[in-house]
C-alpha cells in the first residue's frame, strides 16, 4: 500500500517540476518536448540524483530521501521558504510508519476566544484546520452573511467559496487569488494528515463537482498562514476593500482567527462601520453565536 505522505510528496514534486521550464534553470530546450515543464531526467540531473531514484519519489514508492537530497531538490525546483518547509514536512512524515498516531480530536473554540470575538469591532471568524467555520461575530455576519442559516456540515470556507449560488458566479476580481489562499491552507492541513476524513470529504466533493477546484488544487500551492486584501460588494454600502490576516490559536494543529480590517479614517472604514450599524439595527435582540 502506498504511504499517504509519500503519495502527497510525489504529487507535490511533480507539480513543482511542471512549473519550471528549461530556460528557467539554464538548460537548452532541445528539440520537441512532450511535457510543459522539466523532464524527470533534467530535474534529477540538476539535483544530482539518478533518474530512477527521482522517478520512484514522484511515484510515491518506498523512498526515504535524506535531508541533503531534499535540500538539493529544493534548490533545483527553486522552492520558496514555505514550499521548502512543505517539502521537508511531507518527506519526514513519509519516513514514519503509515499508521503513526495523529490527533483528530474535535476542534473546540475556547470561551475566551468567543469573548474576544464579541469585543472586536471588526469582522472576525474562527476557522478550523480544514477551514470549517467554528465561530464568528456580528460584524462578520454583516460582511459575509449569517453562517447560522446554513447546515453545520456546509460551514466551510472552501465549500462556500465554490458554491456558485452563494457567490453569484464568482464575479469578484480577486476570487481566484482568494481561492488559492484557502486551497493553500487546506494543502498545509493535508500535509499534517493526508487521510483525515474531513479533508478527504471536502476535497473529494469539490474535485467531483468543480473543474476550477481541480485545476487550482492540482497546482499544489501551500500556505501556512496568509494575509491579503479583498474587495467586498455590498448592496447596502457599496464596495469596500479590507485587509485580512490570520492568527493561530492554541493547539497543534489548531484553529485560527481570521480578521478583516480597514485602514483607519478611510472611506472603507466608514462603510464598514455603516454596514455594522445597519446589521445591528436589523438583528437587535438576537443571541450571538
Amino acid at each position: 500500500m502506498t504511504h499517504p505522505y509519500a503519495r502527497e510528496l510525489g504529487d507535490f514534486l511533480r507539480a513543482r517540476r511542471d512549473r519550471l521550464h528549461p530556460d528557467d534553470v539554464g538548460l537548452e530546450p532541445g528539440g520537441r518536448r512532450r511535457v510543459a515543464g522539466l523532464r524527470r531526467e533534467e530535474l534529477a540531473l540538476l539535483a544530482g540524483l539518478s533518474t530512477d531514484y527521482y522517478q520512484r519519489m514522484e511515484q510515491g514508492r518506498d523512498v526515504r530521501p535524506s535531508d541533503d537530497v531534499l535540500d538539493a531538490l529544493a534548490k533545483a525546483l527553486a522552492l520558496d521558504d514555505e514550499e521548502r518547509r512543505h517539502l521537508f514536512t511531507l518527506a519526514h512524515a513519509a519516513r514514519r510508519p503509515a499508521r503513526a498516531r495523529v490527533d483528530r480530536a474535535p476542534e473546540v473554540v475556547p470561551d475566551s476566544t468567543r469573548r474576544l470575538l464579541r469585543v472586536l469591532h471588526t469582522p472576525a471568524v474562527v476557522l478550523g484546520r480544514h477551514l470549517d467555520l467554528l465561530a464568528w461575530n456580528r460584524q462578520a455576519e454583516a460582511l459575509l452573511g449569517d453562517p447560522g442559516d446554513l447546515p453545520p456540515d456546509r460551514l466551510n470556507m472552501l465549500l462556500l467559496l465554490f458554491d456558485d449560488e452563494l457567490t453569484r458566479g464568482r464575479t469578484c476580481a480577486d476570487w481566484e487569488r482568494q481561492a488559492l489562499d484557502y486551497i493553500g491552507m487546506m494543502r498545509a492541513a493535508v500535509a499534517a494528515d493526508p487521510t483525515h476524513p474531513r479533508a478527504t470529504a471536502i476535497v473529494g466533493e469539490l474535485s467531483i463537482r468543480s473543474a476550477e477546484f481541480r485545476r487550482l488544487w492540482a497546482r499544489h500551492d501551500v500556505r501556512a498562514s496568509v494575509s491579503g486584501m479583498k474587495t467586498f460588494h455590498s448592496p447596502a454600502v457599496g464596495d469596500l476593500t479590507l485587509e485580512w490576516s490570520t492568527y493561530p490559536l492554541p493547539g497543534r494543529p489548531g484553529p485560527f482567527l481570521l480578521v478583516f480590517t480597514a485602514e483607519p479614517d478611510s472611506a472603507d472604514a466608514d462603510r464598514l462601520h455603516l454596514l455594522g450599524s445597519l446589521h445591528a439595527t436589523r438583528t437587535t435582540g438576537r443571541d450571538r453565536p
